[in-house]
């Protein structure tokens, strides 16, 4: 599972040119939601995650796309640009497949805990899911590249996560909590090959009787 940022993809680009380029559209996918939220009176907000509503459950595949306004948006466009980056930089589908995890798990959380008739949206779900995965994919990796992305990711974000306590009041908690519950089960489930790989290893290492 090691980062190869310089190495072309069979599609011709490199990694970090595709992962780019994803991570560019999700984000004016984002801004293109708001905009047509504004125009429809913010009704399309409304579509979040509801509490332990049924109905509510669609919202767990609305929520990260949907902001409350603008400048919920603005403070959460450079978080998903850098840390979805990082993310998507040790191959798409690992990338993809991490943040569809942290998605579902964060999601379907959110909507088993948070305060009833409560509305949550907001991407904040995939950047607390983003932060965790990258601070601890290194460790059951035992990558040096990621561990040092952590380690930066730690530097630049690691202040963020006092938001997964319960702090104002129409900030939720919930969502960022279990957003990162869901990078840490993405981190462990997606480091099975190189567990597997290391344990073959020193197998392969140990001498024979």
């Amino acid at each position: 599972m090691s980062g190869t940022g310089n190495l072309p993809s069979e599609h011709g680009r490199p990694i970090w040119m595709q992962a780019a380029i994803v991570v560019g559209a999700f984000t004016a996918l984002l801004w293109i939601i708001e905009l047509l939220d504004v125009a429809s009176g913010s009704r399309l907000e409304r579509n979040g995650i509801e509490a332990r509503s049924v109905e509510g459950l669609w919202g767990i595949l609305f929520a990260p796309v949907l902001h409350d306004d603008w400048q919920h948006l603005i403070a959460n466009t450079v978080p998903i640009v850098v840390l979805g980056f990082l993310v998507l930089l040790s191959g798409l589908a690992r990338g993809l497949a991490a943040t569809g995890i942290i998605w579902v798990v964060g999601g379907f959380g959110t909507w088993l805990t948070a305060a009833s008739y409560t509305n949550t949206i907001g991407a904040s779900i995939l950047i607390f899911g983003f932060i965790a995965y990258l601070l601890v994919r290194g460790f059951f990796t035992r990558n040096l590249g990621q561990l040092a992305i952590g380690v930066v990711v730690f530097v630049l974000y690691g202040s963020a996560l006092w938001g997964v306590l319960p702090s104002e009041p129409n900030v939720s908690w919930q969502g960022h909590l279990f957003g990162a519950v869901g990078g840490v089960v993405a981190a462990r489930l997606l480091s099975a090959d190189a567990r597997a790989e290391r344990v073959r290893t020193k197998s392969l290492d140990r001498p024979t009787p």
